[in-house]
């Protein structure tokens, strides 16, 4: 958990870029000396976002030949894309094969998905949606994140390395990053469940620089 690249800069695609957490991931990438395509859907919207070692691009993190195209010749991808006008099963499927079949054809050997809390279990086979009295609109959302995860385990072939990092309940946007996070694989880690986006922005890029996890769901929390 620091800011050494292993001495080599990368090329990393951001999708979702002009999110609070898409933006965290850009600026760690950049502080760590990367190269980063920012992608938006409209660039004229994030003018602030332009900057030494970012390239600022329209595309559409849901059409398998936007990702392709604009995926060519970096070395991993980043998705932060969220839609709140769109039904989430809809949504992240949508994004889930379009990463799939864009990033294969262009060669990307490396995905780190962003999730949601609510999908990891507290127990064995019982996630935190599944409460009774979970709110259904909540449940309904964190619905399309297991549909994205069930999507990508089905169908990414092994030339796809992806993670799916799930950040802590609450996440704080303006908190100070503190350096440190902790992980565990699929379930709720004890404690507030809180993460600051600098902080989980750092776990992304610890895992694009220094893979640790493939192909299941990473909790990062404080």
């Amino acid at each position: 958990m620091d800011n050494e690249s292993n001495g080599r800069s990368r090329n990393i695609i951001v999708f979702g870029a002009g999110g609070r957490v898409g933006r965290a991931v850009v600026a760690e990438a950049v502080a760590r000396g990367h190269r980063v395509t920012a992608v938006v859907r409209d660039p004229a919207g994030y003018a602030d976002l332009e900057g030494a070692g970012i390239a600022l691009v329209r595309g559409d993190a849901t059409d398998a030949a936007s990702v392709a195209s604009l995926a060519a010749g970096h070395d991993a991808a980043v998705n932060a894309a969220v839609r709140l006008d769109v039904p989430s099963v809809d949504f992240f499927t949508a994004v889930a094969k379009a990463m799939v079949a864009g990033l294969t054809e262009a060669g990307v050997g490396r995905l780190i998905t962003l999730g949601i809390a609510t999908t990891l279990e507290t127990a064995p086979g019982v996630r935190l949606m599944d409460a009774p009295d979970f709110p259904e609109q909540y449940r309904t959302f964190s619905q399309g994140h297991v549909a994205e995860f069930e999507l990508l385990t089905a169908e990414a072939g092994p030339g796809l390395d992806w993670l799916m990092v799930v950040p802590g309940i609450d996440l704080n946007a303006d908190a100070e990053r503190t350096g440190a996070y902790r992980t565990a694989v699929g379930t709720v880690i004890d404690g507030p469940g809180r993460i600051t986006h600098a902080d989980l922005a750092l776990a992304l890029l610890d895992e694009i620089e220094r893979p640790r996890h493939s192909r299941v769901q990473l909790a990062v929390s404080a």
